[in-house]
């Protein structure tokens, strides 16, 4: 498996997309920077920024990868080799590829901006640990609709979707819903449904511990309570290490079996 992750990460680290990814976050956070010496403001504008693209990007970059791949995955399943090290290399080529991207180009702009000495490194390492979350949960899900779609159309069309759905449907419903029962308790039905979506859930996480609760609006009060605390920031991160880790044991179960 480590020689596949490995053949991956090279490929997709010579690929002019991996540049253009990296050049865009370093840009973006120059610019950031330069407009407003700010780095806690910078964090904020950063997180709508990341709270959006990098699922995006995790959902394109994963299905493309797998598709575009694809005959070089059927030659080595051709070999003495475990199938879900074939799968697993690969999409932990992909996913490294893309934090390592993300990483550098925000890191460097902020460290040369004096981030070391200032009290927002705890606010952007928590970006940046929500941001290869994010990258994960979104590539494993990408690899899991090219794995069970033959038609690249068909992957495309879903992979779009359930990143659209996520990101933007999911908060409508969220929204409308909370409206139509507002006369009810909602206090646990508003945390579950937050954990039930990792874009929510990464962008309460950050908003709270960026002391900003207040932007949350009508929950913002029960969300305080309970991810503000320690443990809730505990639990937080372990529904994003169960978002990433339950798309990959699918990933590799469903390689095991399918007739290629």
């Amino acid at each position: 498996m480590l020689k596949i992750l490995k053949y991956s990460f090279y490929d997709l680290m010579r690929s002019r997309w991996s540049y253009v990814y990296f050049l865009f976050y370093l840009a973006l956070g120059f610019v950031l920077l330069f407009l407003n010496n700010d780095l806690s403001k910078a964090v904020i504008t950063l997180m709508n920024v990341i709270i959006v693209l990098v699922p995006l990007i995790g959902t394109i970059f994963g299905v493309m990868y797998f598709y575009n791949s694809k005959e070089f995955t059927e030659l080595l399943l051709a070999q003495p080799l475990k199938r879900n090290s074939i799968f697993l290399g690969q999409y932990l080529g992909v996913a490294g590829s893309l934090t390592m991207s993300l990483v550098l180009g925000l890191g460097v702009p902020f460290v040369l901006y004096g981030l070391f000495r200032s009290d927002a490194i705890f606010n952007f390492s928590l970006l940046l640990i929500t941001g290869a979350f994010l990258t994960m949960i979104f590539t494993a899900l990408a690899f899991n609709i090219a794995l069970s779609n033959e038609n690249k159309i068909k992957g495309f069309g879903y992979a779009v979707l359930l990143w659209l759905f996520l990101a933007v449907v999911y908060d409508g419903l969220f929204l409308l819903s909370l409206i139509m029962f507002e006369e009810y308790p909602l206090d646990k039905f508003s945390l579950a449904a937050t954990m039930f979506n990792p874009i929510d859930l990464s962008r309460t996480l950050i908003l709270l511990k960026l002391d900003i609760s207040a932007l949350l609006g009508y929950t913002g009060a029960v969300f305080k309570k309970f991810f503000g605390t320690n443990l809730g920031f505990f639990v937080s991160l372990a529904v994003l290490m169960l978002w990433t880790l339950i798309p990959v044991w699918r990933l590799s179960y469903k390689s095991k079996r399918k007739d290629f």
